[in-house]
């Protein structure tokens, strides 16, 4: 059975795309691609050199000099995905509160995004691919022959956050990352540069009371029924 070529992922933070996306690139031995660690990377490279993360120009310029590679696990330390910056091993910094606080203004830059997009273009339009990410529907994959959108109520999204952070030994408050998901998904939907919303041909699920392998069930059979 044939499957699509190229399958998008949006939504909000937490909403489940890493985990799902995951999941789906490894039975279908597809590469998995979480776009939104390069823009993590950018913000935890600006913090590193001290630059402003409001230095929009600044940043911008910097996003434009970073070599950024994301690559397939290299340690067996329950990640998704290793990420270098310059050749450095960044990838549980990226998950750091300070990189979560950054990143959604840092995304915002038409600049910034428009650095990390062509890259993201090439390596999706190669095929095989299950890319995740806010804009990879609307503006980074249009291509693509399945989109999927998933959400979550942004109460249930920071409970999952907060338990995530628990488990990785990171001292953080739920009251604080709520606050931090509602700028991040103000922040995320009003920007001018691709603003967080479902494609016009998206498949919009709701996961706010599924586990993974509910949402996993009607995933597989989104797949099943849509043409290669």
């Amino acid at each position: 059975m044939s499957h699509p070529n190229m399958i998008a992922i949006d939504g909000p933070a937490a909403a489940g795309k890493s985990t799902i996306g995951e999941l789906l690139a490894e039975e279908l031995g597809y590469l998995y691609f979480d776009t939104g660690v390069m823009y993590r990377a950018v913000t935890w490279a600006a913090l590193q050199h001290n630059i402003p993360i409001e230095d929009e120009a600044a940043v911008s310029a910097l996003a434009e000099k970073l070599h950024i590679d994301v690559l397939q696990p290299t340690v067996a330390d329950g990640r998704q995905y290793t990420v270098c910056v310059d050749g450095q091993d960044v990838t549980w910094e990226l998950r750091r509160p300070e990189v979560d606080y950054g990143v959604s203004p840092v995304s915002a830059y038409p600049a910034v995004r428009a650095a990390l997009t062509a890259q993201q273009r090439r390596i999706g339009l190669q095929g095989k691919v299950v890319m995740v990410g806010r804009d990879i529907g609307t503006v980074v994959l249009p291509e693509a022959q399945l989109k999927i959108y998933l959400d979550a109520t942004v109460e249930a999204r920071a409970r999952r956050r907060y338990l995530e952070n628990r488990q990785r030994g990171q001292k953080t408050r739920y009251a604080d990352i709520l606050r931090a998901m509602r700028r991040r998904d103000r922040i995320d939907s009003q920007r001018d540069a691709a603003p967080l919303r479902p494609a016009d041909d998206a498949v919009i699920l709701d996961t706010t009371d599924l586990p993974i392998e509910q949402v996993m069930v009607q995933v597989r059979e989104l797949v099943r029924h849509r043409d290669p």
